[in-house]
């Protein structure tokens, strides 16, 4: 079962899916921090991401999130996100055979668009842009975009939460 609830403000449309889990996979992406040093071994220079592929009846479903998703083949869930590449990207899901749901942090991207944005309009105001030195203006546009691209994260964050809790 599928419901598409498109979003005038939003460009993609936020959606729910239904099923059962099937073709479970899940991977482990690892980032190393390019900084560390090659004695230290600590968690602090490792960024990883838990990736898991799925379908749900017909449906090819991803979901990448901190931690790893708390699913297996055979349970039955709903997922809220947007499609991307052919597959169904999750933002938010709710496993009902074990309990438990999890989503996107849509508050800590709030926060770091205000940070970004503070930063810009601090940019904006220093002297080397008030004296036409393009370097600072390409970092104000830099982080303009990303403070815009974070709000509208957390939009479709929060927007998949909605529609997930309403289903």
């Amino acid at each position: 079962m599928s419901t598409n609830k498109p979003n005038g403000f939003l460009s993609t449309s936020v959606s729910t899916v239904s099923g059962t889990v099937s073709n479970l996979n899940n991977e482990l992406l690892e980032y190393v921090n390019s900084e560390k040093p090659t004695h230290d071994h600590s968690s602090v220079y490792y960024k990883r991401f838990f990736v898991s592929t799925f379908n749900l009846g017909n449906k090819a479903i991803s979901a990448s999130f901190s931690k790893p998703m708390t699913i297996a083949d055979g349970d039955q869930i709903i997922v809220s996100g947007y499609m991307k590449n052919d597959a169904l990207q999750v933002l938010t899901y709710n496993n009902q055979t074990q309990q438990v749901s999890h989503h996107e942090n849509w508050i800590i991207l709030i926060l770091g668009a205000i940070f970004f944005a503070a930063v810009a309009i601090g940019l904006l105001n220093s002297q080397l842009a008030l004296d036409g030195a393009i370097i600072p203006k390409i970092f104000l546009f830099g982080f303009t975009l990303v403070a815009i691209y974070m709000v509208y994260r957390a939009l479709l964050v929060r927007e998949a939460i909605k529609l997930l809790s309403n289903g």
